[in-house]
């Protein structure tokens, strides 16, 4: 398609433009390689840096969590007494009233500009993830960080005086002010983490700041700068980490010293040629400015945020709050929903690359992962927890999800996506089956057959639902759970087939036959639990998991599942969005999307885009508009609503996850013209398409790795102008195509 009217880069009007610099940290101009990140706004009149590294952690564990009572059946056993107290007490109230384990800032620089404060413009160009300030006087910043190293860097042009830069710490000593309230949404002060405040040291033209944590845990941020010429000044920052256990790691200072060497010119190059090659690998335009430059900011946010060698996107990623408190749920790494969404645009998106960074995490961890499936549960496989810190470790809070017995396996659909997406046999092999496998032997030991035969948890919940009460426990299995016990089995049996263990898929198909139907009302309509019909607005779609993300019950399986999904959003919608929060919008709408309403989905996206994002894009939970949208109004900001808007809308057009390939299958009735370029669908077939005055006139499939798939013909007639080790035959309504490695095929219609 080489005439596609789409760019392979961002366009100008998908950037960000603003009249002046944010005077909060929320709102500021993100920058970030996922290692490292950098918050551009202004405080006090002071142009301000906001600089964040991913792994700066206190780890010290969760005071009082790890005590004789730390076990499921003792969890069961209080249950089952109606004793629910000392639960909470346990394992809940430590969450909320202990500064840490947690995600920590690791400081600022400030400049202060002389002679003009009046700021023309502020701009973030996501083609080179860099920024540009400009003043009425002429003076001019431009900053990024650079895509693959953790610098940062700065240069100002046309200054009237000199400036240098300040590196303020974060207070980490004084008076803590205690307000007795039990929240971990607020955030303690960072006082409570009881660390010696860290020194400062200055000499020509360098910053440095070393900070000791907890546990001969420390960080050091270096600035180091140097004039050009008689008006210009260019500098770098870095920060390091350094953990007792790990190997040793360069000091920010020689990191910045030997990139300042090189100069910003030189780094320039480097950084851009990184971008370039992200850019290039999807593109999409929809006949909608608001939400097309929307998933253009949320793809430059990954790309800041999802790096291997670099932890995983965590609630904030490298944009910790710069508030004076530890952030928002510690910052941490939340697996009953957060880290999930975050990675589900990577894969029809063209990201695995990135993607990989997640698995990686989780991999680096199993042995933490084993060691409490065998402490909480008592049974060999793999559980995870559902709140954890940057090793894994479990951290509490609400047990419904923070402990809960199924976290694996809704991780294990990342490993499958994975595999499906790429068709990595290596992945497959070494990492995607031996994950499965261990998350369904664990669910084997730990579920159990009740008086009917059935298999289920011996209590099980649906996250946050009924909160962190008693009654938040199930005796029956929930819909939530059950999903995700039947895609472990289900994928389980498929991976086995594929790596040769025939008698271990006919074991996990064995066992997924003892699993109990859906709960479902007489009206068609999938309920909480066998017990609770959907009857409470609540942000968290749990009990659709089977629709989407898993897609067990899918529309192309008939008029029955059609009835079930249907006439479920049907009450979602009706009982409506009090209690939602901005990701319920950004999920909703591949959840419409999964059942072919292009004006639902485009609705849920243009609600979210509008009404729960800050002006930076930052999606911030809470109605901003304050116009009933949610009762939620509040403004914490977290990445996963951001990064499930893209997939929801890359899910109106293309799905693959039904066996065979759709072009926009859910877009909206007045979208005539749409285009997309190399999004990608499972086998690992990338696609590029385009409509245009309301007819689909051009396709183009790419066999990345070869293999067979099924086209849904989208053409009333239709002519292949080009195919390479492509042969294809028209059967069905459906186009079957049988691909060698690297082939390609382009079918134009000819109606």
């Amino acid at each position: 398609m080489n005439d596609h009217p789409l760019r392979a880069q961002p366009k100008e009007i998908h950037n960000l433009h603003f009249d002046d610099l944010a005077s909060v940290w929320d709102e500021a101009i993100p920058l970030g390689n996922a290692t490292i990140g950098a918050l551009i706004w202004q405080k006090d009149g002071k142009l301000r840096f906001s600089l964040d590294r991913a792994d700066i952690w206190d780890m010290r564990p969760m005071a009082g969590l790890h005590r004789p009572e730390f076990r499921y059946k003792w969890v069961q056993e209080q249950v089952r007494k109606k004793d629910y107290k000392p639960v909470q007490q346990y394992f809940d109230v430590p969450y909320d009233k202990e500064p840490a384990p947690s995600k920590i800032p690791a400081g600022a620089l400030e400049f202060s500009i002389k002679g003009s404060n009046k700021v023309k413009s502020v701009t973030l160009s996501l083609a080179d993830a860099a920024s540009t300030v400009e003043w009425t006087n002429g003076q001019k910043l431009t900053t990024f960080v650079h895509a693959t190293k953790a610098i940062g860097w700065f240069r100002f042009e046309n200054l009237r005086e000199e400036i240098v830069p300040e590196l303020v710490a974060p207070n980490y000593q004084g008076a803590v002010q205690d307000s007795g309230e039990v929240n971990s949404l607020v955030g303690d002060d960072l006082a409570r983490l009881g660390y010696k405040q860290g020194s400062i040291r200055r000499s020509t033209n360098v910053i440095t700041y070393s900070q000791e944590g907890w546990g001969g845990f420390r960080y050091e941020i270096a600035v180091q700068w140097k004039r050009i010429g008689k008006n210009s000044m260019e500098g770098v920052w870095s920060i390091s980490s350094h953990f007792p256990d790990a190997g040793m790691q360069p000091a920010a200072i020689l990191v910045c010293g030997a990139a300042l060497d090189e100069g910003f010119a030189g780094a320039l190059p480097g950084h851009r040629l990184w971008w370039d090659g992200f850019w290039k690998k999807s593109a999409m335009h929809v006949p909608d400015p608001m939400l097309e430059k929307q998933w253009y900011l949320e793809q430059y946010k990954f790309g800041a945020a999802a790096r291997r060698g670099a932890p995983p996107i965590s609630l904030q990623a490298v944009w910790t709050a710069d508030n004076g408190k530890i952030p928002p749920w510690k910052g941490d790494f939340h697996h009953d929903l957060n880290t999930q969404l975050s990675y589900w645009p990577a894969y029809s998106g063209n990201h695995l690359e990135e993607a990989l960074s997640y698995t990686d995490h989780l991999d680096r961890n199993k042995e933490n992962y084993k060691r409490y499936t065998k402490q909480y549960f008592g049974v060999d496989g793999l559980a995870v927890p559902g709140v954890t810190t940057l090793d894994g470790t479990e951290m509490g809070g609400w047990i419904q999800y923070s402990l809960s017995p199924t976290v694996s396996a809704w991780l294990a659909h990342h490993y499958y996506l994975q595999w499906r997406y790429s068709m990595d046999r290596n992945f497959l092999e070494n990492k995607a089956y031996p994950w499965i496998k261990e998350v369904c032997r664990f669910l084997e030991n730990v579920t159990v057959l009740n008086a009917a035969g059935k298999r289920q948890l011996p209590i099980s919940s649906s996250p946050e639902i009924r909160n962190n009460s008693l009654e938040a426990w199930f005796t029956e299995t929930t819909n939530y759970d059950l999903a995700l016990m039947k895609f472990a089995f289900k994928a389980g049996s498929e991976l086995a087939l594929e790596t040769g263990e025939k008698q271990q898929a006919k074991h996990y198909q064995r066992i997924s036959k003892e699993f109990p139907e859906y709960a479902v009302t007489g009206n068609d309509e999938l309920m909480f639990a066998p017990t609770l019909p959907y009857n409470e607005s609540h942000r968290h779609f749990s009990h659709l998991m089977a629709i989407h993300p898993l897609g067990l019950i899918k529309w192309e399986d008939g008029a029955k599942a059609q009835a079930i999904i249907t006439n479920t959003i049907r009450l979602l919608d009706k009982i409506g969005p009090d209690w939602w929060c901005g990701y319920s919008y950004a999920w909703l709408a591949s959840i419409k999307a999964r059942a072919k309403d292009g004006n639902g989905a485009r609705s849920a996206l243009t609600t979210f885009a509008r009404a729960f994002c800050l002006p930076n894009s930052f999606h911030v939970n809470g109605d901003q508009t304050r116009t009933g949208l949610s009762k939620f109004t509040y403004r914490p900001f977290t990445l996963e609503g951001n990064f499930a808007f893209a997939a929801g809308l890359q899910e109106m057009m293309l799905q693959s996850y039904a066996g065979f390939i759709e072009i926009m299958p859910a877009i909206p009735s007045d979208w005539k013209d749409a285009a997309f370029e190399n999004l990608r669908a499972e086998g690992a077939f990338l696609i590029s398409a385009r409509k245009v005055n309301g007819q689909l006139t051009e396709i183009k499939i790419i066999a990345e790795n070869g293999g067979n798939t099924k086209l849904k013909l989208p053409f009333k007639a239709y002519k292949i102008s080009s195919a390479k080790n492509i042969t294809s035959a028209l059967k069905d309504g459906f186009v079957e195509l049988k691909c060698r490695k690297g082939g390609s095929i382009t079918l134009v219609s000819s109606f």
